[in-house]
């Protein structure tokens, strides 16, 4: 008796396999394909408000740090949704300055970009792998927006009275019965904090970037994507293939966006960047997102990049552990990329 294909990760894997992205990047004029590939995208994250409600910006707190200033915010980011964030401005570098928005994966939240306490925020604390961002950016005279990412952190739910352990999940779900995604909500969450940065007066807006590790990788791939105000990406340890990792594993819902793969790889929604200039972290021991599917898909990365005449500025730095943030193998590569830019 043959064996019983009982399992339902058997299909999936046996339909991604045999699906050929409709919008995959095949050569010829990379400005035409994304184009279509953006249209699509924009169509498969979700619709967000039509109009941007006022960004009611609120300060909670302000105090000194021995590499700059470090201030508490919350804007508006639509109806409902009010977002806080670290605003972060070097000691050691005059404006107007060159500016990071960092986002946190699936951890305690934004506290651990500055390495203070989520309860208490005049308590410093360890912060492993470094995921520390608003303070990296400091140490190197670049300007953080640190944002929470809604589910996590002070954005988890608190309505609710049950939730699954990531209340990413709940909010993915819901997000998908009034047609939207939760990582298309979370890209709008970054667009508005572009929207704040350019009511400042010590922003460069030519050099806004977006960095993040794992969950903030996401959505620093998929912000760069789809919003052209960003100038500048590193995302870490999320680019890969689709099928390759959050297809082939248990993973946060989160991840997923109905339908992508019947219009482009990772490669591809990465490609849309081009040929702004982009930094790809990896580990070599991350076993969520496999370093021989990362570099499979850097080599058809690279490939857009040369298209559009800028091979160059598309970088993949390899970490030797596993998931988590390279800073002194990444940076180097972001800075000389800063200075290009101007």
């Amino acid at each position: 008796m043959p064996a019983l294909n009982y399992s339902p990760s058997l299909v999936h894997r046996a339909a991604m396999r045999a699906t050929k992205p409709a919008l995959s990047y095949k050569g010829g004029d990379v400005g035409q394909w994304q184009r279509k590939l953006r249209k699509k995208l924009v169509e498969l994250v979700g619709a967000m408000p039509a109009k941007r409600c006022p960004l009611r910006v609120r300060t909670l707190w302000s105090r000194e740090h021995p590499l700059g200033r470090i201030e508490k915010i919350v804007f508006t980011a639509e109806a409902h949704a009010d977002v806080p964030a670290y605003v972060c401005v070097p000691k050691n570098a005059k404006p107007p300055y060159d500016w990071m928005i960092c986002l946190q994966g699936h951890s305690t939240g934004m506290h651990n970009s500055i390495a203070v306490a989520l309860d208490d925020e005049s308590k410093t604390i360890e912060v492993a792998g470094d995921r520390d961002f608003g303070l990296g950016c400091l140490r190197r005279g670049v300007a953080a927006l640190c944002i929470e990412q809604r589910s996590f952190g002070e954005r988890k739910e608190k309505v609710q009275k049950q939730v699954a352990s990531h209340g990413c999940h709940d909010a993915t779900m819901q997000a998908l019965l009034v047609g939207r995604t939760l990582l298309g909500e979370r890209v709008w969450d970054v667009d508005r904090g572009i929207d704040y940065l350019e009511t400042r007066r010590d922003v460069k807006m030519k050099t806004i970037g977006v960095m993040g590790n794992s969950g903030g990788g996401t959505i620093s791939v998929f912000a760069a994507a789809l919003l052209p105000r960003v100038r500048i990406a590193m995302p870490s340890c999320y680019f890969c293939t689709f099928a390759d990792s959050i297809g082939s594993i248990y993973h946060c819902a989160d991840n997923y966006i109905p339908g992508i793969l019947n219009h482009g790889e990772m490669y591809d929604v990465m490609g849309l960047f081009a040929p702004r200039p982009v930094t790809i972290v990896a580990g070599q021991a991350d076993s969520i997102f496999p370093i021989a599917a990362v570099k499979r898909a850097f080599a058809k990365l690279k490939r857009i990049y040369r298209a559009a005449g800028a091979a160059d500025r598309c970088h993949l730095v390899v970490g030797p552990e596993g998931h988590r943030f390279y800073a002194d193998l990444a940076w180097p590569k972001t800075l000389k990329e800063l200075k290009r830019i101007g």
